[in-house]
């Protein structure tokens, strides 16, 4: 599914026009973005969580000549799924 088709099932979904449905998607991920961006998270009960991790530095190679570089300590986006979600794809 991508978000065209994610807008429509929000649509039909939620008795919106898609339009509103856009706007309403578009504000939802840019709420969570917003507050990720911040380092904190957001959790939707039953859904997930949308935490951010830190990840160390460390070596790596690069593959084409097998050199040895040092890859810097970064923060990613991350999803942990809930109960209810994974019982649901299971």
């Amino acid at each position: 599914m991508n978000k065209s088709e994610l807008i429509d099932a929000i649509a039909s979904g939620a008795n919106l026009s898609k339009a509103d449905a856009a706007r309403a998607l578009n504000a939802t991920t840019s709420a969570i973005t917003s507050e990720m961006a911040s380092g904190g998270g957001v959790q939707l009960t039953g859904f997930g969580s949308f935490v951010v991790r830190s990840r160390a530095a460390r070596t790596g190679r690069n593959p084409q000549t097998g050199a040895t570089i040092q890859i810097k300590a970064s923060n990613v986006a991350a999803f942990k799924a809930g109960k209810a979600l994974k019982e649901a794809c299971n």
